[in-house]
């Protein structure tokens, strides 16, 4: 196999943590119309939000649904679908590539993508297409999934999904930065294939894990991530990612990764204020210890309004706030 396909992230060490908000980018019955989450985006980017990040990715649905309570098929315990089957979800890569041409200066992301349902030499070629034409805006956030009506649906065994996985990053890293690419394995084997242009990021675009800390995603998250992105307790409760945040850094640096060279996602509950709003002051008291733990991309979810205006009014305090408090 020719070219490096080791450590995914060429970036410095992380000097700040930064702040991106959570949309969805689905719903229970047809919307009508997504301009709401549109406006929502552009009033981040004037607002001065680090990050938007895209929550929800099937690409079609089974109807058993209740296997995302069972976390050994990839679920969360007590976790519940948000949809029934019949739910929309947007495709991640276009809705990115869609809102990249409406903004300037935020970064993209998703969470997550179902990497492995792509060919990998499409997905390459997407991402990195994308890639340019933000100018390097944006992140890869991938997982395995939990469904597996939606494997078997595009023709693949989801019992192998995690080295479906693997198998997807490493010929898109590959591609990403070799120039002249050549990759042998039992899935897929070429030669001397050129992909261009290439992202515009040194070293392709960030590839962000989803996962616990178990040996497949940790070796994953070494071998080809530049971020975490935590499942299970550790993705919504604060107290349960602080505790769980060492234990992932040894488990990397055990696998020869450097730990301090991947950034953390994680999320900034909120604090309800007595109207049942976020309480701004309170919620923001949370960000110092998820900083000292090591979180660089702290994630908000908030209720944005569907103005733009009115949207960049809101998001505007709570930038201010973030970066006083994360300066601290």
């Amino acid at each position: 196999m020719a070219g490096s396909l080791g450590a995914g992230f060429s970036g410095a060490r992380f000097s700040s943590a930064q702040f991106s908000i959570r949309y969805t980018a689905l719903a229970p019955s047809d919307p009508g119309t997504w301009q709401p989450l549109l406006n929502r985006v552009v009033a981040a980017d004037r607002a001065g939000v680090d990050r938007v990040v895209l929550s929800g990715e099937h690409v079609v649905f089974g109807e058993h649904l209740d296997n995302y309570s069972r976390p050994e098929v990839g679920g969360r315990v007590g976790g519940v679908q948000p949809t029934d089957p019949d739910g929309h979800f947007l495709e991640p890569l276009t809705t990115m590539s869609f809102l990249a041409g409406m903004t300037s200066r935020v970064r993209f992301t998703n969470s997550i993508l179902l990497a492995a349902l792509r060919r990998p030499i499409v997905l390459a070629k997407s991402a990195a297409t994308l890639d340019v034409l933000s100018g390097g805006r944006l992140d890869l956030g991938v997982g395995i999934g939990w469904q597996r009506e939606e494997y078997e649906a595009a023709g693949l065994d989801f019992t192998r999904r995690g080295r479906l996985l693997d198998h997807t990053l490493e010929v898109c890293q590959l591609l990403w930065r070799e120039q002249r690419a050549t990759y042998s394995s039992a899935e897929l084997s070429f030669e001397n294939i050129h992909l261009n242009p290439k992202p515009v990021q040194p070293g392709g675009v960030p590839v962000w894990v989803s996962g616990t800390v178990n040996p497949g995603p940790m070796r994953r998250l070494a071998r080809f991530g530049a971020g975490w992105i935590p499942w299970g307790p550790a993705s919504d409760r604060a107290d349960a990612l602080v505790e769980t945040i060492p234990r992932m850094r040894d488990a990397v640096a055990a696998l020869g990764r450097d730990p301090l060279e991947l950034g953390v996602a994680g999320k900034l509950p909120n604090v309800a204020a007595p109207d049942g709003s976020p309480d701004l002051a309170a919620t923001i008291d949370g960000l110092p210890a998820l900083v000292e733990a090591g979180v660089t991309d702290v994630r908000l979810q908030l209720p944005v309004p569907d103005d733009a205006h009115a949207a960049e009014d809101y998001l505007t305090p709570w930038v201010t706030a973030f970066r006083e408090a994360a300066s601290r």
